[in-house]
């Protein structure tokens, strides 16, 4: 008999006729705007973009469906008197407009937090200020090798909003949640994964604390069944298990844990009562570093309870990885390899994909758009692990700096270039690379001072590798 989900069902009841305001055209909420038409709910789109910045085909889809439309400057003006409002990611809860219309009644709620509440089956979420996209797809992996079926979405994936009616169940829904996806989220998954917690989008958030309470969103809602999977070796997250409704186990690749997993002489093991279970060896992962070798840790206590252990290794050695996360991109005949990190958007993701090679012949491309971050903890691992660094964008001197203040510290030299271009760094770390060397293009900052996103600037830094390296 077809499942039939009266949840979802009484929320579309709802909908229909309603004052519905969806803020951002991005990528997240384009589904709803058809969903929406379909219910015959009164929308109102808002999008700080001026409306020639915005995709025509869009445009002329709200026209001929007869939705009102605020775009540019002032954008949130006419945001009033809505019963629902559905805020983009990057639309944050805590803005005047969105305060006052959540105060006066209205139900402020994003794609993702709906998906939560309305589908009818086991939800996973991770969160992290890096790693999430890696554990988040290994998760999803390891539950299709077993044999379920999954839907993914989230911060990666697709808008799932629309997708709740064909969920059943038995299905499983794996999300990757971001900070600003959790602000205010009334609602949290049953198991939900928090890599670690490192300064982040500072020039966001009002600051640091806010950025974690965000986090906490993840499980906070949770009851005693549910299950949060720490990061032992971050500070944060092992504070976090204080506030934890229900289970929670944790993972380290530092301390050899009485329970919980660790990562221990290069195997992932399973420590119970101080006894230890090999479950992996690392050697065997296509994965490359110790930063993927938790995210394997987390990835198989999530999944622990719902397919074997020697499901779960299955899928993570045959995982090649996420594009743009120490992607190797070329193996030239004299054995140089490019490796293509653009994802590493801040200096502990950079610091990561250093300490992942071995060897101390690594070419560093670094810089990009500035978050407001510290660069200072970056300088030693860059001097212990590089033979040249090539800078471009705004946080060049803040790197600089804080390599020439390690450098100073211990005496030491590194050849330190300046390039106004992407194509200029390649163009540089071509001619001065030689047999063996390492060149590692993790930027360790954000990519919006000359792209897009860290995708978009991850694909034409590849291009013009093939294009330039032979």
């Amino acid at each position: 008999m077809k499942y039939i989900n009266e949840k979802l069902n009484e929320f579309n009841e709802y909908l229909r006729g309603r004052k519905v305001a969806i803020i951002g055209v991005g990528v997240s909420n384009l589904p709803l705007i058809e969903y929406l038409h379909n219910l015959k709910s009164k929308v109102t789109v808002f999008d700080g973009k001026e409306i020639d910045d915005i995709d025509k085909k869009i445009v002329n889809k709200l026209v001929d469906y007869g939705m009102e439309f605020s775009f540019g400057k002032g954008y949130l003006n006419t945001l009033k008197g809505f019963d629902i409002i559905f805020r983009s990611p990057s639309c944050l809860p805590t803005i005047p407009e969105l305060v006052e219309e959540a105060r006066r009644g209205a139900i402020v709620t994003t794609e993702v937090e709906m998906v939560i509440e309305l589908c009818p089956c086991l939800v996973i979420g991770v969160t992290g200020s890096d790693g999430k996209t890696t554990t988040t797809t290994l998760i999803y992996e390891i539950l299709k090798e077993g044999g379920y079926n999954c839907f993914l979405g989230g911060n990666i994936g697709i808008p799932l909003f629309t997708k709740i009616s064909a969920m059943t169940p038995e299905d499983i829904v794996v999300l990757e949640l971001s900070s600003f996806q959790l602000m205010n989220m009334k609602i949290s998954p049953k198991i939900s994964v928090i890599t670690n917690i490192t300064p982040n989008h500072l020039n966001i958030h009002k600051d640091m604390e806010e950025y974690i309470e965000a986090k906490k969103a993840i499980f906070k809602n949770q009851d005693e069944n549910g299950l949060v999977i720490l990061n032992y070796d971050n500070e944060i997250t092992r504070e976090f298990a204080k506030e934890v409704p229900g289970k929670y186990t944790y993972f380290s690749s530092k301390e050899k844990l009485s329970n919980g997993y660790i990562v221990d002489d290069g195997k992932i093991k399973l420590c119970e009562d101080d006894l230890r279970k090999h479950i992996l060896d690392t050697k065997h992962m296509l994965l490359r570093g110790t930063h993927n070798f938790e995210n394997a840790c987390s990835a198989i206590i999530a999944t622990r309870d719902l397919v074997s252990i020697d499901t779960a290794v299955k899928a993570i050695t045959n995982f090649k990885g996420v594009e743009h996360r120490l992607e190797l991109v070329k193996e030239t005949k004299s054995r140089i390899k490019w490796y293509n990190d653009s994802v590493s958007s801040s200096p502990t993701r950079t610091i990561a994909g250093l300490n992942a090679f071995a060897l101390r012949n690594i070419i560093l491309i670094a810089g990009g758009y500035d978050k407001d971050l510290d660069y200072t903890p970056i300088g030693k691992p860059i001097v212990d692990n590089c033979k040249a660094l090539i800078l471009l964008g705004q946080t060049s001197e803040k790197i600089e700096k804080a390599v020439n203040n390690e450098l100073n510290k211990n005496g030491k030299t590194l050849d330190i270039y300046r390039c106004t271009n992407l194509k200029q760094t390649i163009v540089t770390a071509n001619e001065i690379a030689v047999q063996g060397d390492i060149v590692l293009f993790s930027p360790a900052s954000a990519s919006f001072d000359m792209f897009k996103n860290f995708a978009e600037r991850g694909e034409i830094f590849k291009s013009y590798v093939q294009e330039i390296v032979k």
